[in-house]
């Protein structure tokens, strides 16, 4: 067992490095974290997500993807807004991007971060190993965070922090190393049905279970093709990702900007940017304006698609021209969305 004085230190490098939570955890199976994940597989609530069926052995625990790991040090790092995510709701000219992907691209802010603290334990612990992840692995950060102590997995599925809310990246490293392990977070949602009611599209068929097939988030930004007539008008303008199970809950109100990451702070072009000009996209277009943003991952069809749907939705005759001249698209999505928006405006 690695000794309490290093485990102490290895917390206090991981907040100097910019997280605001650090946990340690087992990295031997849990066969309730393993039950739940097949329940929602067989449940097919994953949708087209076919890849967390393809590695579900590895998910299922940390052991599973790495045999030699004995520990999973939790992390977790702010990206706590300025302003009300719902702010935009009633400005159905203006599109709506979920908070997280206002700013850089977390993938890399979190990884640079992790990797930092990598090289700190391994220089005090030279014969150990161990791996990073930040979400582009088979590896299920929110229970693992909720075992390593540093928040629960709420009704919407979600880390929860007493501190600092729903706003929070999660990141993970596998060691070789015993750490002391946490005490498990318990739930603090109590009667609370904020995120359950709020939902716009009945995503949640229970507290604590979600149906991705339904989550705006999933259909604005994995999902493929045309998003199911019944959501698109649940859409409103949000046009990638959805905030409103996360800016409900009550323990946002101890979210503090101030502990946000530097590097995490949202652009001033995606905190109210108007629909209009996403609608002009050409695919040179697209790749430059989101240059270094998680959004460019979705490629300028799906997000275009997902633009027409919002000016579908605006009642805007402003807007109309800019949907006709999609109606003609070459891909298949993006024109039938512009002749869904179409016929909406007319």
């Amino acid at each position: 067992m690695v000794n309490a004085g290093l485990q102490a230190e290895l917390r206090a490098e991981a907040l100097r490095l910019g997280f605001v939570a650090c946990g340690f955890a087992s990295a031997a199976p849990d066969p309730q974290r393993a039950a739940r994940l097949e329940h929602y597989l067989g449940e097919g609530r994953h949708g087209a997500m076919d890849w967390m069926d393809a590695r579900k052995q590895q998910r299922a625990s940390p052991q599973g993807l790495w045999p030699e790991a004995n520990s999973v040090i939790a992390l977790g790092m702010s990206y706590a807004p300025d302003v009300d995510p719902l702010a935009l709701a009633d400005a159905p000219e203006k599109a709506r991007v979920s908070v997280y992907a206002q700013g850089r691209d977390y993938h890399d802010v979190v990884k640079k971060a992790l990797k930092a603290l990598a090289r700190w334990l391994i220089a005090r612990e030279p014969t150990s190993e161990l791996k990073v992840f930040v979400d582009t692995a088979p590896v299920m950060e929110k229970p693992l965070g909720e075992a390593a102590g540093i928040g629960w997995q709420g009704k919407h599925t979600n880390l929860v922090s007493r501190s600092h809310g729903s706003w929070l990246f999660l990141g993970a490293i596998y060691s070789t190393l015993e750490f002391a392990p946490d005490l498990s977070h318990p739930d603090r949602c109590g009667q609370c049905r904020a995120c359950q009611d709020a939902c716009p599209t009945d995503a949640f068929p229970a507290p604590y279970q979600l149906d991705a097939r339904r989550c705006i988030s999933y259909l604005t930004i994995e999902h493929k093709g045309p998003i199911p007539e019944e959501f698109r008008e649940a859409l409103g303008n949000r046009i990638y990702g959805c905030d409103d199970c996360l800016a409900v809950c009550p323990w946002n109100k101890f979210a503090d900007t101030a502990h946000r990451h530097l590097k995490l702070a949202p652009r001033e072009d995606l905190a109210a940017p108007d629909l209009a000009a996403f609608l002009t996209f050409d695919d040179a277009g697209f790749r430059q304006f989101f240059s270094g943003s998680p959004i460019k991952r979705v490629g300028r069809n799906r997000f275009v698609r997902n633009c027409l749907y919002a000016a579908g939705n605006s009642g805007s005759a402003a807007l109309a021209p800019l949907v006709e001249g999609l109606r003609g698209d070459p891909d298949p999505a993006v024109s039938e969305a512009a002749d869904w928006a179409a016929a909406r405006l007319a």
